[in-house]
């Protein structure tokens, strides 16, 4: 389900650069703009992928349910970033907001069309595919040959290196979602976050201990403690 922005009364997008997307010919396109409640599902997956989005607000999370029950997240789209790009004609995975979100989006075959005269366009897209790759492989390899405590210091890396604050990273996921996106449980995920800080690696503020203080990058990014 989504909601139409209807109280927003500044112009709406209509431009490629608007997605931060760089155009030889900077064409007129049309975006639009919506707004998801927490939890509500963007586009499942299999579905038609008809339409490629960007986060404007909040945070939307990629996953894929597995047979017996559980959910495996691949992917945290947060603020800027562009989802939702296939090579086939379907969505690979369902795409969630993870709270509450504004994404917009352009009809896929609007950007193709673009893509066909503009050499540019075409070059931003195959930046987007290879960096997609480039994240699914540093995910298999983190799922694949690092320990839990190795894995959750990794994601915070990740997260600090694209999350914008002040001294502060406000973490948009709840454990469960790191935990899903990280292949370990929620107990092992906390675990390992109040080892890390004993460490003196990191420190929590604010009630839900989402809000954290990272005190040693350096040590962080080494982490390789066993779990």
């Amino acid at each position: 389900m989504f909601v139409r922005i209807t109280t927003d009364r500044t112009p709406r997008p209509n431009s490629l650069g608007d997605l931060g997307m760089t155009s030889g010919s900077n064409p007129i396109v049309s975006l639009n703009e919506f707004t998801y409640e927490k939890g509500a599902e963007i586009y499942g997956e299999k579905e038609p992928a008809e339409y490629v989005y960007q986060v404007k607000t909040g945070a939307i999370r990629s996953y894929k349910l597995l047979a017996d029950g559980r959910r495996q997240i691949g992917a945290f789209h947060l603020l800027g970033d562009i989802f939702g790009l296939e090579n086939g004609s379907a969505h690979r995975f369902t795409a969630e907001a993870v709270v509450k979100t504004t994404v917009r989006l352009i009809k896929r075959q609007s950007l193709e069309a673009v893509a066909e005269s503009d050499a540019v366009v075409t070059r931003n897209l195959l930046s987007m595919t290879t960096s997609n790759l480039e994240h699914a492989e540093n995910h298999m390899l983190l799922l694949g040959r690092k320990t839990s405590l190795e894995r959750v210091a990794a994601f915070l890396v990740e997260m600090d290196g694209r999350l914008t604050a002040t001294g502060i990273m406000a973490l948009p996921m709840s454990r469960r979602d790191i935990a899903d996106y990280l292949g370990l449980t929620l107990e092992t995920v906390s675990r390992a976050l109040s080892r890390l800080e004993r460490a003196g690696v990191l420190d929590f503020t604010g009630r839900t201990q989402r809000e954290i203080v990272l005190r040693d990058r350096q040590r962080l990014a080494n982490f390789d403690l066993p779990a």
